[in-house]
């Protein structure tokens, strides 16, 4: 039988193949995530919509799903806002809203899933993926070489770094 050292290697190599292509999805997602709040890459898209009528205005972003939705104007039961308006009599919205291509909306809807969402498994398998990478790589050189010690020293450094900028 295999030594640790061998079996860590080996499940390493071939785990990281497996997952070199779900990290390339949740990476392309990930800085899609970074530049949400900008129009990057997004398209416009009308809504009309009916929703309920006479929502308070403090609520009406919420009801139309439009985070930090600012009142421009109202003119008798017409609500005008940046992205458009809202008949308070009628419950007549229309807007627009800036969204992802649906391919690119799908890839981002991996960090946000919860345990409820049809993606939580493969999160779940990601997240012990990723760990198992942490631990594996301990067993990719000798403990007693150079590389090893300095490789804990980086480790050391980067994990430092982490709870520095969770702090911050």
């Amino acid at each position: 039988m295999k030594n640790t050292r061998t079996t860590m290697r080996l499940l390493h190599r071939y785990i990281g193949y497996f997952m070199a292509g779900i990290m390339a999805v949740y990476a392309i997602s990930g800085v899609l995530l970074i530049y949400r709040d900008t129009s990057f890459l997004k398209k416009e898209k009308k809504i009309e919509t009916k929703i309920e009528a006479n929502i308070p205005l403090d609520k009406l972003g919420k009801e139309l799903k439009i985070k930090g939705l600012e009142v421009k104007e109202q003119k008798g039961d017409l609500v005008i806002f940046k992205e458009g308006s809202y008949n308070s009599k009628t419950g007549e919205a229309k807007y627009t809203k800036k969204e992802l291509p649906f391919f690119l909306k799908k890839m981002t809807d991996l960090h946000k899933s919860d345990s409820k969402h049809k993606l939580s498994v493969l999160n779940t398998i990601f997240g012990i993926s990723l760990f198992f990478f942490v631990i594996s790589s301990f067993w990719m050189f000798n403990p007693k070489s150079r590389i090893f010690r300095n490789g804990m020293i980086v480790t050391a450094l980067g994990v430092i770094l982490a709870l520095f900028l969770i702090l911050v």
